[in-house]
C-alpha cells in the first residue's frame, strides 16, 4: 500500500504547514511538505484503492500517533486544527457531494440559494487571498525602511556614544595634565584627538546626507513600481471589475491640477525647491563644502545648466550634472507654464471672455441688422462729450463681432465699441460687461420668428432685474409683436421702456402715405445728425406762458412742457395760456442739447392768416401690397385716420378666407370698422399681369409691404418690394392721359431711353404717392437716385429710435404721442394757410401766426426742393414765401 503525500490543502497551507505522519514498518516519521506561494489550490489525484489520505487513514492498515513531548503541544494543536478542517474534504464526502449534486440535476430540484451562497463564499476566499497578498508587500516594504532607519539611528547612535566617549577622555587627559601625570608628547597627542573627531563626524554627516538623498530619489520610483504591481494584479484577479488604484491616483492628480488654478506653478515651486534640496545633500556628502554652500551650488546648478563644468571629481560631477539635467527640466517645464498662461490670456482676450471695468457705457444686448444704424447714432449723439463708451454683448465670437462692425466703414467720433461673447442669460456674462454700472441697456431683438424673438427678450429682461447689485441705468427693449409689449413691461416694471418695430413702422408708414415727404422729416427728427428731442429745465422761464416761450429760444423750437403738476407727463401742443411752473422742463427740438439757451423776447408782427378754417377731410383710396404679421394693427390705424368712405384695397397672395380668420384672431372686428371698407383681391406683387388686373392710377397712396413670408431676409424683401415699385410705376406711366403723355414725349427726346423710362415713372410719381418697406440701407440709394418713391427705411429708423430712447427715456412718452391714433402728430401743411404769396415775414411771424390754428412750425420745405430744414437758423430774420412752400408743423389729429 502507498501513501499520497499530495493531498490536496487549503489556499492557507502556503503560511500554516500542516505535517504528515509516516508509518514506515516500526517507525514513525515527520515530515512537513514546503509552502505554496500559489493562491490556488493543487489539482487532487483520484482517490483509488491504493492511495489513503493524510487526514483520514485506511482501516486495513492504521497508523498510531508517537509519543509527543509536552514542548510541542503548540504544534500538535495546530495540526491538529488543519486535520479537522480537512476532513470535509475525504473522498467518501467529495463522492457524497458528487452524488447529490447528480441527484439534484436529475430531479431538476436544484436549490439556487446554496449555489449562489457558495460562489460568493469562493469569491470572498479570493479577495481575502488578494488583500493577504497585498498587505504583504506593503509589510515587506514597511518593515525594509522601518529596518533601514533603524540601522541609520543605531549608527547615529553609536557614533554619538563615541564622540561622548572621547569628550571624556579628553576631559580626563586635561585633568591629568593638570596634575602633571602627562608629558608634552601626550599634551599634542590630546590636542590632536577633537579634530580628529570633528573630522569623522563630518563624515558621518556627509554619508547620512547622501544616504537620504538617495533614499528620497528612489521613494517615488518605487512608490510608482508599487502602485504598478498592486494596479495589474487588482486587474487579474477583481472580480467586480472595481478601477484600478494607478487610475485612482490619476484621477487625483488631474482632478487637483484641473480644479485649482494655482496648482500647476505650486507643483512646479515644490519641484523646484526638492531638487535644490536633494542636489545640496548630495553635493554635501561627496565635497567638503559646508551644507550652506552646497546648496547655493544645487540652485546654481538648477539655474544655470553651465555651471557644473567646474566641478572635479567624480561624485561632484554625477551629482552636478544630474541636478543640471532635473533643471533643464525644471526650467522646461517653467517654459511651458509661461507660455500656456500668456496664450491662454491672448485667447481670452480674443474671445472677449475679459471683464469691462467701465461705468456710464451704453450696454448692447444681442446682435441684429439695426446694430449699424444704432452704433452711428450712438456715436454722433456722444461727439459733444468728446466720444463715449459702447460695449456689445452677443453670443458670437469677439473678433467675427470686432470685423462686422469694422466693415460698416461709419465715423465713430471718438466713441470706443468693445465688444464680448456671452449670453444675456448668464448673471457672470452680464457681471462680465458692468451692466449694473451702464447708464443704458439696449436689448435688441433677433433676426427671425417674432414670437422666439420676443420671448428671448423677456428672458433677458428676467436676468437684467436679477442682477445682484441692481441697475443704475434703464432698459430699451425691442419688441417686435405689440402682444407682447404688456408683458415685458409687467416683468421689468418701471426700468424697462419698449419700442415695438413693426408697429412703429406700420404707424409711420400711415402717416408718410397720407402726407408725402413726411418720412425725411422724421429721418432728421430720429437722427442725431441733425435736430432732435431734448428735455431740459429752465428757471428762469417760470412764471411765462407757453406763448412767450415759443419765441425765446434762437436756436430751438420748444414743443412741450414737462409738467410736476401732472406727475411728470409730458404734455405736447400745450395751450398758449399754460404758465411754466416751478420745476417744469422745457421739451424742445435742437441740434443738440448744449447748442441752446433762452434769450430775451424778440418784436414779433404777427398779422392775420390768410385762411383761418380747418380743410375738410375727403375719402381716399389707399392699396396694401403684401400681407405683415400686424396687419390688423394697421388697418385700425388707418380707419381713424381716413375720412368716412375711404377704400382699402388688400393685394396679396394669402386667400380671403384665410385673411378674415387671420385678422380676427388678431383683436379686429370687422363689423366695427367706421372710416373705410376693405376690398379683397388675391395676386402675386412681383407679376405684372396680376398688378394690371387693378386700377393702380387711382389710388392715393400705395403701400408696398415687407411680406411676412420673406420678412427673415432683409435682401430678399428688399428685392420683392423694388420689383413691385417698378412696376406699378410702369404700368403707371403707360396710363398717363395723352396730355401727359405728350409732356413725356418731350422729355424723351432730351434723354436717353433709360432717361425716358425714369421720366415717365416720375411723372407717375406726381400722380399717387408710394410707401416701400425697405429693410436693408443699401437700397435707400437706389431708391433716392431714382426719386419715384417716398421711402421708409425701417431698420434705420427703428435703429435711430432706440437711439434717442437709450439717451433719454423720456422721448419716448413723445414717440409714443406722435404715432398714436389719439393726440397731436407730426403733419405738413401748405404755406396758403399762414401767408400771402411775396408776404415779408420772418419764421417767428410764421411761428405766431400757426398758434392760432393751435399748431407748433417746426420747419419749412421751399417749393422746388427735396429737403426740408427742421429747426432753421435766424429765426427773427424776415423773408419772402410762397404759397407753394409748405410747413411742417405738430398739430392734433383731425
Amino acid at each position: 500500500m502507498s501513501l499520497d503525500l499530495e493531498s490536496p490543502s487549503s489556499s492557507r497551507d502556503w503560511f500554516f504547514p500542516s505535517p504528515s505522519y509516516i508509518h514506515s514498518g516500526n517507525q514513525t516519521t515527520s515530515r512537513i511538505p514546503s509552502r505554496r506561494f500559489s493562491s490556488n489550490p493543487r489539482p487532487t489525484r483520484p482517490y483509488t484503492s491504493d492511495s489513503v489520505s493524510l487526514s483520514q487513514p485506511s482501516s486495513q492498515s492504521p497508523i498510531s500517533a508517537p509519543p509527543l513531548d509536552p514542548r510541542h503541544a503548540r504544534l500538535q494543536r495546530r495540526v491538529d486544527f488543519y486535520r479537522r478542517r480537512d476532513r470535509s474534504k475525504t473522498p467518501d464526502s467529495v463522492g457524497c457531494r458528487i452524488e447529490g449534486t447528480v441527484d439534484m440535476i436529475l430531479s431538476g430540484n436544484s436549490d439556487r440559494s446554496d449555489n449562489i451562497t457558495s460562489s460568493r463564499k469562493r469569491v470572498s476566499s479570493m479577495n481575502s487571498v488578494h488583500w493577504m497578498n497585498r498587505w504583504q508587500t506593503a509589510s515587506l516594504l514597511a518593515v525594509m525602511v522601518m529596518v533601514f532607519l533603524f540601522i541609520l539611528y543605531k549608527n547615529l547612535s553609536l557614533h554619538y556614544q563615541v564622540i561622548d566617549l572621547q569628550d571624556q577622555v579628553y576631559k580626563l587627559s586635561v585633568k591629568l595634565q593638570n596634575c602633571s601625570l602627562l608629558d608634552s608628547v601626550d599634551n599634542v597627542d590630546s590636542d590632536s584627538e577633537p579634530q580628529e573627531t570633528q573630522q569623522a563626524l563630518n563624515k558621518i554627516f556627509k554619508l547620512s546626507a547622501l544616504i537620504a538623498s538617495l533614499t528620497v530619489l528612489s521613494i517615488p520610483f518605487l512608490f510608482f513600481k508599487c502602485v504598478d504591481i498592486i494596479s495589474k494584479r487588482k486587474s487579474l484577479d477583481d472580480v467586480n471589475e472595481e478601477v484600478s488604484l494607478n487610475k485612482k491616483l490619476e484621477y487625483r492628480v488631474d482632478a487637483f491640477l484641473s480644479v485649482n488654478p494655482y496648482a500647476k506653478p505650486l507643483a512646479l515651486l515644490v519641484a523646484t525647491l526638492l531638487l535644490i534640496g536633494l542636489g545640496g545633500f548630495a553635493l554635501f556628502g561627496v565635497t567638503d563644502d559646508g551644507l550652506a554652500d552646497c546648496l547655493w551650488l544645487s540652485w546654481t546648478f538648477v539655474a544655470d545648466s553651465g555651471n557644473h563644468a567646474n566641478s572635479e571629481g567624480l561624485g561632484p560631477r554625477l551629482v552636478s550634472v544630474s541636478t543640471s539635467i532635473g533643471g533643464m527640466l525644471i526650467f522646461a517645464m517653467m517654459l511651458g507654464l509661461v507660455s500656456d498662461a500668456i496664450s491662454e490670456k491672448l485667447d481670452s482676450l480674443r474671445k472677449g471672455k475679459s471683464e469691462v471695468v467701465e461705468q456710464n457705457h451704453t450696454l448692447i444686448l444681442g446682435w441684429s441688422d439695426k446694430l449699424g444704424s444704432l452704433l452711428n447714432q450712438l456715436a454722433i449723439a456722444n461727439e459733444s462729450l468728446g466720444g463715449g463708451i459702447i460695449v456689445v454683448m452677443a453670443e458670437r465670437d469677439k473678433e467675427e463681432m470686432e470685423l462686422d462692425i469694422a466693415k460698416m466703414e461709419f465715423n465713430l467720433r471718438g466713441t470706443s465699441v468693445i465688444c464680448r461673447s456671452g449670453s444675456p442669460l448668464i448673471l457672470a456674462d452680464l457681471k462680465k460687461v458692468s451692466v449694473s454700472k451702464a447708464r443704458a441697456i439696449v436689448v435688441l431683438a433677433e433676426d427671425g420668428n417674432a414670437d422666439q424673438s420676443d420671448a428671448r427678450a423677456l428672458r433677458t429682461v428676467l436676468s437684467l432685474t436679477g442682477v445682484k447689485d441692481g441697475l443704475r441705468g434703464h432698459i430699451v427693449v425691442e419688441l417686435s409683436d405689440l402682444d407682447n409689449e404688456v408683458l415685458v413691461k409687467l416683468v421689468g416694471g418701471d426700468l424697462v421702456e419698449t419700442v415695438v418695430a413693426h408697429d412703429v413702422i406700420g404707424r409711420l408708414m400711415i402717416q408718410c402715405a397720407r402726407q408725402p415727404g413726411l418720412a425725411q422729416i422724421w429721418e432728421d427728427i430720429l437722427g442725431f445728425e441733425n435736430c432732435e428731442f431734448y428735455i431740459k429745465r429752465w428757471s428762469q422761464l417760470d412764471g411765462m406762458q407757453f406763448e412767450d416761450v415759443l419765441i425765446s429760444f434762437p436756436d430751438a423750437i420748444p414743443c412741450g412742457v414737462k409738467s410736476t403738476s401732472f406727475g411728470g407727463k409730458i404734455i405736447l401742443n400745450p395751450d398758449d395760456s399754460y404758465i411754466i411752473q416751478e420745476g417744469d422742463e422745457i421739451l424742445v427740438i435742437a441740434e443738440d442739447d448744449d447748442t441752446y439757451a433762452p434769450s430775451s423776447l424778440p418784436t414779433i408782427w404777427r398779422g392775420n392768416p390768410p385762411n383761418d378754417f380747418i380743410l375738410p377731410r375727403s375719402s381716399e383710396k389707399i392699396l396694401f401690397c403684401g400681407w405683415r404679421r400686424d396687419m390688423e394693427d394697421m388697418i385700425t390705424v388707418l380707419d381713424a385716420f381716413l375720412a368716412p368712405g375711404s377704400e382699402l384695397w388688400m393685394f396679396n397672395e394669402v386667400h380671403e378666407n384665410e385673411r378674415e380668420r387671420k385678422l380676427i384672431e388678431g383683436g379686429l372686428e370687422l363689423n366695427h370698422l367706421v372710416n373705410i371698407t376693405l376690398v379683397h383681391r388675391e395676386g402675386n406683387a412681383v407679376i405684372r399681369r396680376n398688378l394690371e388686373s387693378l386700377p393702380l392710377e387711382s389710388f392715393n397712396s400705395i403701400l408696398i409691404l415687407a411680406d411676412e413670408s420673406v420678412e427673415d431676409s432683409a435682401m430678399q424683401a428688399d428685392s420683392r418690394s423694388l420689383a413691385t415699385l417698378l412696376l406699378i410705376r410702369d404700368i403707371q406711366a403707360k396710363r398717363l392721359p395723352c396730355n401727359e403723355a405728350r409732356v413725356v414725349s418731350q422729355i424723351q427726346r432730351v434723354t436717353l431711353s433709360n432717361g425716358s423710362w425714369m421720366g415717365e415713372m416720375q411723372q407717375a410719381s406726381d400722380k399717387s404717392v408710394i410707401i416701400s418697406e425697405i429693410l436693408d440701407p443699401r437700397t435707400k440709394n437706389l431708391l433716392s437716385m431714382s426719386k419715384i418713391s417716398d421711402y421708409v427705411l425701417s431698420n434705420e429708423l427703428v435703429s435711430m429710435a432706440l437711439a434717442m430712447v437709450a439717451e433719454d427715456r423720456q422721448i419716448n412718452n413723445v414717440l409714443e404721442e406722435l404715432f398714436a391714433e389719439d393726440g397731436n402728430e407730426m403733419q405738413i401743411r401748405l404755406a396758403d394757410l399762414y401767408l400771402r404769396e411775396g408776404e415779408d415775414l420772418s419764421f417767428y411771424d410764421v411761428l405766431l401766426r400757426a398758434r392760432r390754428r393751435r399748431e407748433i412750425v417746426i420747419g419749412y420745405r421751399v417749393a422746388n426742393t427735396d429737403k426740408a430744414v427742421i429747426n432753421p437758423p435766424g429765426k427773427h430774420e424776415k423773408r419772402k414765401w410762397s404759397v407753394n412752400d409748405v410747413f411742417v408743423v405738430i398739430a392734433e389729429k383731425e
